[in-house]
């Protein structure tokens, strides 16, 4: 404690009988004696000591008591050893409770969650019931679409705009210039005006009343950084623009609604108005892109060398997401059979059972007998028809099936895509950056 004995002494030796030097010396001593009740503020009783090691105790307990119950829990682990730190800083810790700590340490680190305890989390989820919320279609509006090079409009029968629409909300459906929409307007996200609810017909509009768009598919970006140019597309197609074969340079700042980086490989669709002056005389003013489809592996769209070719899909196999999908009936929503194989061979690798739909007939009753007894189904965008695609989102929140888009069709995308559908993650991927989470090798 402060020994202030002396300084009072000094400051009553210098205290005079005048009124000032007495104020000034009640003061000195006020301050002196301030002084020591703070430090004696500041110093812990014996009480307030033994609760905080009781409120350390019972945390301690608390989760070694979860860690016991479920092996491997990250918020019990974290708290466990977040209370043997502070035990173990403590001041004149006895060594043999030092060393009993330590070893409590190890033990928590080295706990991980078993199968069982896996199994139990699955049965239990499967047995709670999943209220979705459910749509109201009474509150849609109907819309005529209106495509744009990118994105569209959506006008009501006296042909005035309601809504424009960004392309990253109408991309996965295929919307066309006719398409009959209903929508509801949503004020919660800035976004977008709109969301869109399902497609329900379809009408010619005049041509004079909308412009005539042209696109191209699928188009592969080729040559280096600052050079890059679209001749083909990934089927070998030339671009090709009134009967005349086009190259067309391009560069990022054409994709106006994200900051996405071009590069030898890239996959993107192109646009352009049939009627637009500067195609003749300068193309790359008049084409714009519509799309890039987020791909990693660019190397099987252009033409590379095979050993190349064949370590990247060795790595790409090698690596696996941490996903178990316990034999869960899988429906892969794809066309005519097409790359049925692969898909298939995916599902069966995080234990699943696939199932393929045919999304190419289109015929709802048919998808509907599919759908209703799977737990997950995977859109593959590329491949499904366009009246499908409405009834297979609609099919699989009527009857609660896991469901996700694969907007290609290559092996990580339909991989993330079977990721995000077990996660609960977003149904689109689009440009949101969503975490994958992969085994540890």
């Amino acid at each position: 404690m402060f020994d202030y004995r002396n300084n009072l002494k000094r400051i009553l030796a210098k205290t005079t009988g005048e009124e000032q030097s007495l104020r000034n010396g009640l003061a000195a001593i006020k301050l002196i004696l301030g002084m020591t009740d703070e430090e004696q503020a500041k110093v812990p009783t014996e009480k307030d000591q033994k609760s905080k090691e009781e409120k350390r105790l019972n945390v301690l307990l608390a989760s070694l008591a979860e860690l016991v119950k479920t092996p491997g829990e990250p918020k019990a682990k974290n708290s466990a050893l977040s209370v043997i730190h502070q035990l173990l800083m403590a001041p004149k810790v006895d060594s043999n409770l030092k060393k009993n700590l330590q070893s409590l340490e190890v033990a928590i680190r080295s706990s991980k969650t078993t199968n069982d305890v896996i199994n139990k989390k699955v049965f239990e989820k499967a047995l709670e019931k999943n209220e979705k919320t459910k749509r109201d279609y009474r509150k849609g509006k109907r819309y005529t679409v209106v495509r744009l090079l990118s994105g569209c409009d959506l006008i009501n029968d006296s042909n005035r705009c309601v809504f424009t629409l960004k392309e990253s909300q109408i991309h996965s459906l295929n919307l066309k210039t006719g398409d009959i929409v209903e929508a509801v307007e949503n004020e919660s996200n800035p976004n977008y005006e709109a969301d869109l609810l399902r497609v329900v017909g379809f009408h010619q509009l005049p041509s004079m009343q909308v412009d005539q768009i042209s696109t191209f598919k699928y188009a592969v970006v080729q040559g280096r950084s600052g050079h890059l140019s679209i001749s083909r597309n990934i089927n070998g197609e030339k671009l090709r623009i009134r009967g005349k074969t086009i190259l067309l340079p391009v560069d990022s700042s054409q994709f106006s609604e994200n900051k996405v980086e071009l590069s030898d490989g890239s996959i993107v669709d192109l646009a352009w108005y049939d009627g637009d002056v500067r195609i003749k005389k300068n193309p790359s003013e008049a084409i714009k892109i519509r799309w890039i489809y987020q791909l990693d592996q660019p190397e099987n769209a252009v033409k590379t060398k095979k050993k190349k070719a064949k370590s990247a899909e060795k790595t790409t196999y090698l690596t696996k997401l941490d996903m178990d999908l316990h034999f869960q009936r899988v429906g892969i929503a794809i066309g005519d059979n097409q790359n049925e194989a692969m898909f298939e061979g995916i599902v069966s690798r995080y234990n699943g059972i696939p199932i393929p739909i045919d999304a190419f007939q289109g015929k709802k009753k048919l998808l509907e007998n599919q759908i209703k007894d799977l737990d997950i189904v995977i859109l593959v965008t590329a491949f499904a028809a366009h009246d499908s695609t409405w009834n297979i989102r609609e099919f699989a929140s009527k009857y609660h099936v896991k469901f996700a888009v694969s907007s290609s069709k290559g092996f990580q995308s339909f991989e993330r895509a079977l990721y995000r559908a077990e996660k609960g993650l977003p149904a689109y991927e689009g440009n949101q950056t969503i975490e994958y989470q992969k085994l540890e090798q």
